[in-house]
């Protein structure tokens, strides 16, 4: 089965290397016939509507695609994403939650290391040390774990993960069904990582950078900027597979949005950008750096433009909630599990009842903060307020105090009283700007479905 099922993949994409414009339209269409159950229905749509579209801006990027990325690479997307993680994957996983009555993701964020050779501005981790690690048994177990429970997608974080970039290239090597993914400062990528990395196959880099290089290097400190596009120009030599990730704060929103850095993260090869807000976490956590209503309601107008106009993956982390049903944490889609082993709902919520030295994966699952998050979920019934920490913090101290969670913050534990009175006053002020938003986008929405039923 295993063997077929990577021949007819090597065959898709083999054929999708000749004009690949005109048949990935016919592949879109498959797809959604064998999507019975419609669960990926919504995500489905988003990709037809925008490859099977007018839109010269995504025929560039389908073009681009299959003659500047390796083809190993992408028989490696198309067989971990398209089969392994939705059409294996997603009915192991239901088997599971129907079962044991919890939720299963289909993506597990792991921190192999605390480490980390910078000391980034407003970054809980920079607190951590160097003395928390996840050894590589332990990874090992997790993919393995993972994989019978239906999840082929494994992302890691930090720290600086690529601080442990053999044992990754290891995991890349023993699991070809599943898919790697890493958030990194670029400082590590050199040549011999790209050549691992176009080897396997299953491995891709999101690039942390935060805008032009004023706000990059203020952030992360002088001469950072350099390195980073310099790791990109690097990974685009050897025709692989990569993106970037922006935190997006009060002091640097416009920078990361605007056509001058977007148009230069394209023409340096990068293929997805993922935009997160800044969080306030942390003894050390700043409270300046919150994004404002305003910075935030740009962003959601932006990413969707940027979707539009540049051939680019845009996503927004919290203001796509729409499109994922409000929030992915808690084991729904994801989950996070911190380089001492904590398990937690996100990688932004740091309390936990269980460590995964002492459960296993699915017990992980079944713990009692877990419960809480399946019971609640969504958290608001506007999908534009999803997270229970920024948007609703009243959630947040009821679901850890129900569940007698801890504190998993490695710099010292804090309460979560405390750390929720961080977000109080963001949360009100962003709630009637997106009650707006999305009264306006229930408005477009009508708008275009009446059109359709005109035609």
């Amino acid at each position: 089965m295993k063997n077929m099922r990577h021949i007819a993949v090597d065959q898709l994409v083999k054929y999708l290397t000749s004009d690949p414009v005109k048949k990935i339209s016919k592949i879109v269409s498959l797809v959604q016939k064998l999507d019975r159950k419609h669960k990926y229905s919504d995500v489905m749509d988003i990709i037809a509507d925008t490859l099977m579209g007018e839109s010269d801006v995504w025929k560039k990027f389908t073009e681009d695609l299959f003659r500047e990325v390796d083809t190993k690479t992408l028989q490696k997307l198309a067989e971990c994403f398209l089969v392994n993680v939705a059409f294996i994957g997603g009915p192991k996983r239901d088997k599971i939650k129907e079962k044991y009555n919890c939720n299963v993701p289909l993506a597990l964020l792991i921190d192999p290391t605390s480490a980390c050779n910078l000391n980034c501005t407003g970054c809980w981790a920079a607190q951590y040390g160097k003395q928390h690690n996840l050894s590589y048994d332990i990874l090992d177990s997790l993919c393995q774990q993972g994989r019978e429970l239906g999840i082929y997608w494994f992302l890691f974080s930090g720290g600086e993960p690529l601080i442990r970039k053999t044992d990754i290239i290891r995991l890349c090597e023993k699991y070809q069904d599943c898919y790697f993914f890493a958030f990194t400062n670029g400082t590590l990528v050199d040549e011999q990582l790209c050549e691992d990395i176009r080897r396997v196959g299953n491995f891709t880099l999101a690039f942390s950078i935060e805008g032009n290089e004023a706000n990059t290097d203020m952030r992360r400190g002088k001469g950072c900027y350099k390195r980073v596009v310099e790791a990109m120009d690097l990974m685009k030599k050897h025709k692989l597979f990569f993106g970037y990730s922006t935190c997006y704060t009060h002091y640097n929103t416009e920078s990361v949005a605007s056509d001058e850095f977007v148009d230069e993260m394209i023409a340096r090869g990068c293929r997805f950008a993922w935009n997160f807000t800044y969080i306030p976490i942390g003894k050390d956590a700043q409270l300046d750096l919150i994004a404002t209503p305003e910075q935030r309601a740009y962003m959601y107008k932006r990413v969707q433009e940027i979707r539009t106009t540049k051939p680019l993956i845009a996503l927004d982390f919290w203001n796509d909630g729409e499109t994922a049903h409000g929030c992915i944490a808690g084991g729904r889609s994801y989950l996070h599990i911190n380089a001492a082993g904590d398990v937690e709902p996100c990688a932004f919520i740091h309390y936990a009842n269980v460590n995964i030295h002492n459960v296993s994966l699915l017990e992980a699952l079944q713990a009692p903060l877990f419960q809480e998050y399946k019971k609640h979920q969504p958290f608001n019934s506007n999908p534009l307020i999803p997270c229970p920490l920024l948007d609703n913090p009243e959630i947040l101290i009821e679901m850890v105090n129900n569940s007698n969670a801890y504190s998993t913050q490695l710099d010292g534990p804090e309460p979560v009283e405390e750390l929720c009175s961080k977000t109080v006053l963001a949360a009100q002020r962003w709630a009637p700007v997106a009650e707006k938003l999305w009264e306006e986008r229930q408005q477009i929405k009508k708008e275009k479905e009446a059109k359709a039923a005109k035609r």
